[in-house]
């Protein structure tokens, strides 16, 4: 076996359906476990990431949380370094701040993304993370 991490070994939720869309750079799947409603009005996704992918810089107007269930990532504020992230780990993204996440170049990530005061407004995708920026993190 590879040095790969396999993200088979620690499945909590479904992997999904792959994200076709342009605010992501390499392989990623999207399981939504509550899905945007007026009921409960707080989406909640499965997010898993093949190594190296990542999605682009954007901002969440009402916030979001991000729960670490497997792999190891990254995750990065505008003008802060990058932060590692492993199993077990929880992010707090305060509204409108500019950042990305993403899996490390040798291991898959999976996070539960989890959207906070969805009534501010919907994410505000923004210019992708290069492979410049991306290869030069540490």
């Amino acid at each position: 076996m590879s040095n790969i991490h396999n993200k088979s070994e620690s499945v909590i939720f479904p992997k999904g359906v792959k994200v076709t869309n342009d605010h992501f750079i390499g392989g990623a799947f999207l399981e939504m476990l509550i899905p945007h409603d007026t009921i409960f009005n707080c989406p909640i996704g499965n997010v898993t990431f093949e190594p190296g992918a990542r999605n682009n810089w954007h901002k969440h107007p009402g916030g979001q949380v991000l729960l670490v269930t497997a792999g190891k990532g990254y995750y990065q504020e505008e003008g802060k370094p990058v932060q590692v992230l492993n199993k077990g780990e929880v992010v707090k993204i305060l509204p409108d701040v500019k950042h990305w996440h993403g899996a490390t170049p040798d291991s898959w990530f999976t996070h539960i993304a989890i959207s906070t005061n969805v009534h501010e407004g919907d994410t505000e995708w923004l210019e992708p993370v290069t492979d410049e920026e991306y290869n030069n993190l540490n």
